[in-house]
């Protein structure tokens, strides 16, 4: 791994807390309503929060669907017990089997991006209920390469974990005691059975963090980075990635009402 990916936790983990206390008072709603997916990033999201504004004022939101892995409940509950938060389960499969067989012919993709839109419409609804803010789980890595659902797993309103590559995001989840079960399983949406976010991708996060890295970070090209000893064909697929998901980084384009033609 890259030297320049190491990481200060003791240092980042005051700095997101001081982010997420600060952000959550100014806006006059120093709670979050998180969903807890039972993935090291959620989790790491909620050791943070209820480290800036307590355990009692984080709302954990468990959201499976019939068809997900009953270890992601067991591993959300972990941190739920761990941190002491309290928290609602809603399952999602009698808001989705109208859609499914409307639509019988859905394949994955449409499937999981709906079931992640899904539960941001439960997440908005119960932020209003519990006087919170949405807590964003995303980190860089999935940020850079598009890996999360417009308006979905994508929507918050904060996002404190969105500058650390997954590498880093690891290492401060183990700082912070997030249970060794989440720390060492396969990251993945749990959208599908066996679904893993690597398979999906096509290539490991560890290789992804260090050449996104240098792509953005480094301003580097593929040549230069092929050169650090890293296989030209995944560093040219993480850059397609990067470069046919830019739509999704930015805002909805809108004409200027200053420089529309009459």
């Amino acid at each position: 791994m890259l030297e320049s990916l190491n990481l200060d936790c003791e240092r980042e983990c005051e700095r997101i807390v001081h982010f997420l206390r600060g952000y959550a008072e100014g806006a006059g709603r120093p709670r979050f309503v998180v969903g807890l997916s039972g993935g090291v990033d959620s989790s790491l999201a909620t050791a943070l929060a209820a480290r800036a504004v307590g355990s009692e004022n984080v709302k954990a939101i468990v959201l499976p669907h019939e068809k997900s892995s009953p270890e992601s409940e067991r591993d959300a509950h972990l941190v739920i017990d761990k941190l002491g938060l309290p928290f609602t389960r809603f399952e999602i499969t009698e808001m989705m089997e109208p859609l499914f067989r409307r639509y019988p012919v859905m394949g994955k993709t449409r499937k999981g991006n709906a079931m992640a839109r899904c539960r941001m419409l439960i997440l908005y609804d119960q932020s209003e209920e519990f006087g919170g803010l949405v807590l964003g789980t995303s980190n860089r890595t999935e940020w850079l390469l598009g890996y999360f659902t417009l308006y979905g797993d994508g929507a918050a309103a904060i996002e404190p974990l969105a500058h650390l590559y997954k590498c880093q995001v690891r290492r401060l989840a183990a700082y912070v005691g997030i249970p060794e079960d989440i720390l060492e399983k396969a990251p993945s949406a749990d959208l599908w059975a066996g679904q893993t976010d690597e398979k999906e991708l096509g290539f490991t996060y560890d290789a992804a963090d260090q050449i996104l890295y240098l792509l953005t970070e480094r301003n580097l090209g593929v040549k230069e980075v092929v050169a650090q000893g890293f296989d030209r064909g995944i560093v040219q697929a993480v850059k397609r990635h990067m470069e046919s998901t830019a739509f999704k980084r930015r805002l909805a384009p809108m004409l200027s009402t200053v420089h529309q033609e009459r």
